[in-house]
């Protein structure tokens, strides 16, 4: 697990390390404006966005998730037999209390 811990830190240094050797640095002060489909700004453009939307997001991700733990279990889900059956249905009551704690936190409510 070292070995992996040290590889991936060196990989990620010599890439950063390339990265800034190859490319060049300008100072455009237009590097630093954000960028909405290529109109100007007006106004302020930094603006707070509630954290509800985030919340939302992660919710759906970590439930759209689940449908790649689900293809696997098909494919063998026959071999296996009831094992495989009451997996799933432990991996589902897992989702679904997670999905209960979600409902009881509020965080899919759309604000």
């Amino acid at each position: 697990m070292i070995v992996l811990i040290l590889a991936a830190l060196a990989f990620s240094a010599i890439a950063i390390l390339v990265a800034k050797i190859v490319t060049t640095s300008t100072t455009n002060p237009q590097k630093g404006e954000p960028y909405e489909c290529g109109i100007p700004t007006t106004g302020k453009t930094w603006v707070q966005l509630n954290v509800g939307y985030y919340l939302f997001a992660l919710i759906f991700l970590i439930f759209d998730v689940e449908l790649v733990f689900l293809y696997p279990w098909a494919v063998v889900a026959k071999k296996v037999g009831w094992m495989a059956f009451i997996e799933i249905i432990i991996f589902f009551f897992i989702l679904f209390m997670g999905f209960l704690y979600a409902h009881k936190k509020g965080a899919l409510k759309w604000i």
